[in-house]
Parts: C-alpha cells; sequence; structure tokens
C-alpha cells in the first residue's frame, strides 16, 4: 500500500503476528547487543565488575527503551503503508548508528555518537507520533500528542548532556532514564492506546530469542578462540555444557505460560514491560559471563574462579528471578509451585563457589528447575493448559 491513513488497530484483531519489518528491525538490534556483551566481558575479565555492569546497564538502556519505542507503536498503529516503512528503516539506521557508538559511550562515557543515533531514531518515531494524532480525535489525539512532545522534551536532554561537566554525566543520566520511562505513563493516563496483548507478548518473546540466540553466538566463539589458541579441552567442556544447558533452560522457563491472558490494561502491562530490561539484560549477560569464564579457564582473565563464576551464575539468577516475578508466578498453585524458580536462583548463586566446575553444576541446576517444574505442572493438572509451568 503506497499511503492509507494511520488509525488505531483494534485490540481484539484476531492472527495478529509479527511482521516481516517487525522481525527485520529486532535482528539489527543484535549488533548493539553485541557490542554491549563485548564490552562487559572486557570489563569483567579485567576485574571492574563494578564500572562493568554500570556500563553495561546505561548502553543496555538504551538499546531496550529503543526497541520499546518502537514495539508498543507498531502494536497499536502498524499501517504497513510506503510512509510507515520508510520511518521504520529511518528508525533502523538510527539503531545501526547508536551501536556504533556504544563503545564510546562505554569506553569513555563519550555519549555524540549514541545521541546522534538516537536523534535519528526519535525524528521518525516523533513523525509517526504525529501522524497517528493526525487521524484521532479526543482523548486518543491527546495521548499521541503527548507521545511525540515526550519524545522531543527527553531527546532535547540527551542532546544537553553532551554539553555537561564529564562528573556530571552519569548522574543526569539517570534523571533522563525517570524521564523517559514517565512518558507512556503520562500519555497514557487517559487514553490506552490499543496494543494488542497476544502481538506484544509474542513481539517480547521474539527479542528474548534474539538476546539468547545472541548468548549462544558469543559463547561458541569464545570456545572456538581459545580452543584454537590453547586446545584446552578438558577446561572448556564443562563450561560449554553449563552453558548450553542454562540458556534451553531459559528458553523454557520464559515460554512456560501464556501471558498475554494478563496483560489487559497497562496497570499489568507497563510494569511487565519495563521489568523486561533485567530480563533481556540479564539474558545476554549470561553469554557475556560465559566469555568471561572461557577466558579464565585459559588464563586470559586476570580474575579469581569465583569472579569468573559469578559472571555467569549472577545474570542466570536474576534472569531466573525475574521470569518468576514478570511471568510464572501468576500461574502457580501452591507453595510447591511458587518455589521452584527462586530456590533455583538461590541454588545457582551458590554454584559461584564450585570451583573450575561451577557453570557445568548452574547449567545442572537450571535444568532441574524445568524439570522439577513440569512435574508439579503435571501433577497439578495444569501441562495441558500452558504447556510446562516452570
Amino acid at each position: 500500500m503506497t499511503y492509507v491513513p494511520m488509525t488505531a488497530r483494534s485490540r481484539d484483531e484476531g492472527h495478529r503476528t509479527a511482521t516481516s519489518l517487525e522481525l527485520f528491525f529486532d535482528l539489527c538490534f543484535v549488533v548493539a547487543i553485541a557490542q554491549a556483551g563485548a564490552r562487559l566481558v572486557h570489563a569483567l575479565a579485567e576485574g571492574h565488575p563494578a564500572s562493568g555492569v554500570v556500563g553495561y546497564f546505561f548502553v543496555f538502556f538504551g538499546v531496550w527503551w529503543a526497541w520499546m519505542n518502537f514495539t508498543w507503536f507498531a502494536s497499536a498503529y502498524d499501517c504497513d503503508d510506503v510512509p510507515y516503512r520508510v520511518a521504520t528503516l529511518v528508525q533502523i539506521a538510527g539503531v545501526l548508528v547508536y551501536a556504533a557508538g556504544v563503545g564510546r559511550a562505554f569506553d569513555n562515557n563519550d555519549w555524540t555518537v549514541a545521541v546522534i543515533g538516537y536523534l535519528i531514531m526519535r525524528v521518525a518515531l516523533t513523525a509517526q507520533w504525529l501522524r497517528a494524532a493526525a487521524g484521532e480525535s479526543g482523548a486518543a489525539r491527546s495521548a499521541a500528542l503527548k507521545y511525540a512532545a515526550g519524545l522531543v522534551i527527553c531527546q532535547a536532554g540527551w542532546v544537553g548532556l553532551l554539553f555537561v561537566p564529564e562528573a556530571s554525566k552519569r548522574w543526569l543520566f539517570l534523571v533522563l532514564v525517570v524521564a523517559e520511562l514517565l512518558v507512556p505513563v503520562l500519555a497514557e493516563r487517559e487514553h490506552q492506546t490499543p496494543w494488542h496483548a497476544h502481538h506484544i507478548v509474542e513481539r517480547y518473546g521474539l527479542f528474548t530469542i534474539i538476546v539468547l540466540g545472541e548468548t549462544i553466538a558469543a559463547s561458541t566463539v569464545a570456545v572456538e578462540s581459545a580452543l584454537n589458541e590453547h586446545e584446552a579441552l578438558g577446561e572448556l567442556l564443562p563450561i560449554a555444557a553449563g552453558g548450553l544447558l542454562i540458556v534451553f533452560a531459559a528458553w523454557w522457563i520464559y515460554f512456560a505460560v501464556p501471558m498475554h491472558e494478563r496483560l489487559n490494561t497497562n496497570r499489568e502491562a507497563i510494569p511487565w514491560g519495563y521489568g523486561h530490561l533485567l530480563i533481556f539484560a540479564s539474558g545476554a549477560a549470561i553469554g557475556a559471563g560465559i566469555e568471561v569464564a572461557v577466558e579464565h579457564a585459559v588464563g586470559q582473565a586476570h580474575i579469581s574462579q569465583v569472579a569468573a563464576n559469578a559472571a555467569v551464575t549472577v545474570p542466570s539468577a536474576l534472569f531466573l528471578l525475574m521470569v518468576w516475578f514478570l511471568h510464572s508466578r501468576h500461574f502457580k498453585r501452591g507453595a510447591a509451585q511458587q518455589l521452584v524458580l527462586p530456590v533455583s536462583a538461590l541454588a545457582l548463586l551458590a554454584c559461584t563457589w564450585a570451583g573450575p566446575y561451577a557453570v557445568l553444576y548452574a547449567g545442572l541446576v537450571a535444568t532441574a528447575a524445568v524439570v522439577v517444574g513440569m512435574t508439579l505442572a503435571v501433577r497439578g493438572g495444569q501441562f495441558e493448559r500452558v504447556g510446562a509451568d516452570v
């Protein structure tokens, strides 16, 4: 379609699925995620966990928020005509510019390139919201205009961040993060945009797959490089096997419940959507942690065994806890089911002190969480409904 009026899509639309353009948009985020992960690996391997985690959070927030902005807008107003597609491609270009600036932002606190990337994205997205406002009336039009105004104000703040003293940048960054998070809350106070629950859950699931896929890719490259240089098969096999089990379990646990059944209003959807920052960030950090464990196994990381193990166990435990908090706990029956993931997360953390086999043991713990969760779900009569409620 060359051009159609941009009007709200129905929240009850049947057979609503992700489009090829949305999948393409997601794929372009792999570059930015890989850049953030690579910087985290270097910081952890060099013994700078605090600065590494802080820098990782900052750059990953930018990745996640750009994806969030597009995803929720598209769920409500995707009309798939030429102007919409062009605007989305412009946003993709902005994502790639942002990815090119991740290294500077992480290493030197230089956000110039990253902010330029966001400026490109925001020009296109603001135009999209103004176009949506033109096709709406009343409270819906007001909400769209509030979104557009919020984007402009926040983007002006990011540009201004480039000119403040270095010592103030990270504190002001947090202020701007809060401002960004408030935009949807304020814009939708009187009118809820017509996002589609099933479509949103599918989109989040697809991005989770991309994050876990990036983890597998990064881990594979790390193991291959170590084998080529050191041939340390005995040290690397437990790490590779444990890492694979963790990722497999993470996928299984995340997709175990039909989350779209709970997303009815913004009261449920906004905390759920925002909470995924920690799910996505921890999922990607698992891969970085496995790379650190590999580097330690071959003597390239200047950290202790416990620190190398923690690089894997901490994000893995955080992933399980957040999936339980946002997803699984709403579908549990009884204390036994409720305790599976929290107890498994604690057991993962305990593996930190398990020496060279910590990653393998963590993988076995994650696998046990799936098995126990499935068993309890079957006994509780839930297996038919949710697949394998863990």
